[in-house]
């Protein structure tokens, strides 16, 4: 390739400037140097996608700004100096810069004295208020950190990763300005690298002639500093070779794009691959070896939070479309994992976990949690582990981690010697990393006593406090809990009471909205079932028919966009619900109280867990307001999450489902001394239970003929016949 033609090169960036147009016809770089000039933002971000469309622009040019890409920003920034137009509006002035630069000018400060000493000439950079990036092309695939070689230095790559550490922004000298105590000059001196050796003697003019060894003193106002942040950027797992560790690069974020991003974030980032040479006492150690780093021109996230969640084109016409279709919790369930067989109501639940409720704070600062905590606790093969991973794909901000892999410090936060400042600084841990999204524990019944316990302030009241290295401090960890766990001898052994095989303690039980138990029991009829959907996937490498449309091509996203809309609503208990949810609640607590080993520890916390459930469902249907319906399906789903035990009492009590169904019927009207029950009462009653309407149809058939209740012939609803 030829030797570039600098001054060719800044005409052209000047004509792309002036003369680029977006789709709708305007001036697009033109109208953001006006923004500038008005002072409403500060940095302009030059696509190469738009140079690449624009018609004066070849191969070679867009080829040096890729492989020189430092030297094109400060030609881009030439030529923006140069088109920058006058402010059209009132701006907020900036006091010490704009009277400091008013005066420089007044005083003829751009050639000094004599316009001969170089030192005293005003670089362009002290002058610029904006900053100039160039961003990749778009369609451009990122490269992982292992891909990045030596051929790349100097130019700009596109790398994508996870944020593993956050540096405190902290200001970084662009130029450095001197006055002489003799002469009284400014004296320039511009910083390109991280270190810089300061100026002691005045080198101006006057201060030669007159022989006099001028102090030169910093002003430290009068110089120009930039935000800077180093992040660190980490390979994502799927990225990494079998037998590897993740590597990681340092990233340098200045200005505009600092604050942008925070450990945790997955994302991609475009930038100059530059190496930095060791100083100092490292430099004689280190020798020729230097080590390299990104200079970030742009920062793209990979997943957006849901409140961060744009709706893309037609999107919101499709949710409009879903919520008014009266099925769409289940479609949403069973869209969740579709490879997996059954388990519909777990889906729910973890549907529901999605959505989460609203965060309440009351007037005296106390703050009631929103988000649901739900342990799956089941037998091996159950498919625990890939329900876990599959909610991680699908929340926008998800960390999945072991038990047995998993410290209380890694879960909470540690305390690490920053290698730039060498202070202490805390680091996140899987919990804090998961601060507004899922943390995903499995095998969480291999997890020492000790480190279990960090996990008891994060689901109550979701925050870290921290003691540690003269670091006093409470970090917010605002996240989902999603556990899986093995009873405790590995399967649930029916000969011990639930407690015995849950083996939590009840302080960490009671925290859990949903306890699940799932329980791996041999049926001919759903092994048969289980068995062909299991080789149709192996098979076919996806899932049988859900029975439905699935939602669009692209499931995954179409749940997001659901999801991220549903999150939007508060919705509020009426008050005619109170009374009803009261009830419910002392009930459950009369059947514990009653019963001889308890399968959960009913709490207030429950109390409040219905309320959570019942809002959830409220927000999938987009309500205002919280309806009876939702508080039964949440009393229905923490009845269903024990269904697989109390089928097993069942079947040693020898009651069949008719005769049971018999039972609960006449035990409600023997409580509320009425001679009749609703159909829709007694359907809601017996769907708790783990029944279907299939078999309370049967059971009015059988007692009707027995002679033992009438049944109303158009609404169903039962009238006993006192005998």
């Amino acid at each position: 390739m030829k030797n570039p033609d600098f001054a060719a090169d800044k005409a052209l960036a000047k004509d792309f400037l002036s003369n680029f147009a977006d789709p709708r016809g305007e001036p697009k770089y033109l109208n953001i140097l006006q923004d500038v000039a008005n002072r409403k933002i500060r940095a302009v971000q030059i696509e190469l996608d738009d140079l690449f469309h624009y018609k004066d622009v070849d191969e070679e040019f867009l080829q040096r700004v890729t492989e020189n890409t430092r030297r094109y920003i400060g030609i881009f920034a030439e030529a923006m100096d140069e088109l920058m137009p006058e402010p059209t509006e009132a701006y907020t002035v900036d006091e010490d810069r704009d009277i400091l630069m008013t005066q420089r000018v007044d005083e003829g400060a751009d050639g000094g004295a004599d316009g001969t000493d170089p030192l005293q000439r005003m670089p362009p950079e002290i002058k610029r208020f904006f900053e100039v990036y160039i961003k990749a092309f778009s369609k451009v695939t990122p490269l992982t950190i292992r891909q990045v070689k030596a051929s790349n230095i100097g130019q700009l790559v596109k790398i994508s990763g996870i944020v593993t550490r956050c540096s405190d922004v902290k200001p970084l000298m662009q130029v450095a300005v001197y006055t002489c105590e003799e002469c009284g000059f400014e004296i320039y001196q511009e910083v390109t690298a991280r270190v810089f050796m300061p100026l002691f003697e005045c080198p101006s003019q006057r201060c030669k002639l007159n022989k006099a060894k001028g102090n030169l003193i910093l002003q430290l106002r009068a110089s120009k500093f930039l935000k800077f942040q180093e992040v660190k950027l980490q390979e994502l797992a799927e990225h990494v070779p079998k037998g590897h560790i993740p590597r990681s690069l340092t990233v340098h974020l200045r200005g505009e794009l600092t604050r942008k991003v925070a450990p945790g974030d997955v994302v991609e980032m475009s930038g100059i691959f530059l190496p930095m040479p060791y100083y100092g006492f490292r430099a004689m150690r280190a020798g020729l070896v230097a080590d390299t780093y990104l200079e970030a021109m742009s920062v793209t996230h990979f997943k957006k939070k849901y409140e961060e969640y744009e709706l893309k084109g037609d999107e919101q016409e499709q949710i409009d479309r879903l919520a008014e279709d009266g099925d769409i919790y289940s479609k949403l369930a069973r869209s969740l994992a579709p490879e997996i067989f059954g388990h519909e109501d777990v889906k729910k639940a973890l549907l529901l976990l999605l959505v989460g409720a609203p965060h309440r704070k009351l007037g005296d600062g106390m703050k009631i949690r929103g988000d649901l905590h739900i342990c799956l606790m089941g037998d091996p093969g159950v498919a625990k582990s890939q329900l876990l991973k599959h909610i991680i794909n699908v929340a926008p901000r998800g960390v999945y981690t072991t038990g047995r892999g998993s410290s209380g410090v890694g879960l909470t936060a540690a305390v690490q010697k920053d290698p730039i400042t060498s202070e202490f600084v805390l680091e996140g841990g899987a919990l804090v990393l998961a601060d507004m999204g899922i943390c995903a524990i499995d095998e969480f019944d291999k997890m020492e006593e000790s480190d279990r316990t960090a996990i008891h302030e994060v689901m109550e009241q979701q925050t870290v406090s921290i003691a540690k290295a003269g670091i006093t401090t409470s970090l917010n960890a605002r996240t989902a809990i999603l556990a899986a766990a093995n009873p405790a001898w590995g399967r649930y052994d029916m000969r011990r009471t639930p407690a015995e095989n849950i083996n939590l303690p009840p302080a960490l039980l009671s925290r859990f909205d949903l306890l699940w138990l799932i329980l791996d029991r041999a049926d001919m009829e759903s092994d048969l079932e289980m068995a062909r959907h299991v080789v149709h996937v192996h098979q076919n490498l996806e899932s049988p028919a859900l029975g439905f449309t699935p939602l669009e091509p692209s499931v995954l996203r179409q749940v997001q966009a659901y999801i991220s809309a549903a999150r939007r609503v508060i919705p509020s208990v009426p008050r005619e619900l109170e009374e009803y949810i009261a009830t419910a609640y002392s009930s459950i607590r009369q059947e514990e109280a009653k019963s001889n080993a308890p399968t959960s520890y009913t709490t207030i916390r429950t109390l409040l867990s219905i309320l959570r459930i019942s809002i959830a469902l409220a927000r999938l249907r987009f309500s205002e307001t919280v309806a009876q319906s939702d508080v039964d399906e949440a009393l229905r789903l923490m009845q269903m999450s024990k269904y697989s035990l109390y089928s097993d009492d069942r079947q040693r009590s020898g009651l069949d489902a008719i005769s049971d169904i018999y039972s609960i019927l006449r035990d409600e009207a023997a409580r509320t001394s009425s001679m009749d029950v609703r159909y829709a009462h007694a359907l809601n009653l017996i769907s708790r239970k783990g029944y279907s309407e299939a078999q309370l149809k049967e059971c009015l058939e059988e007692y009707a003929s027995l002679n033992v209740w009438q049944i109303h012939p158009n609404t169903f609803d039962i009238h006993f016949i006192d005998a």
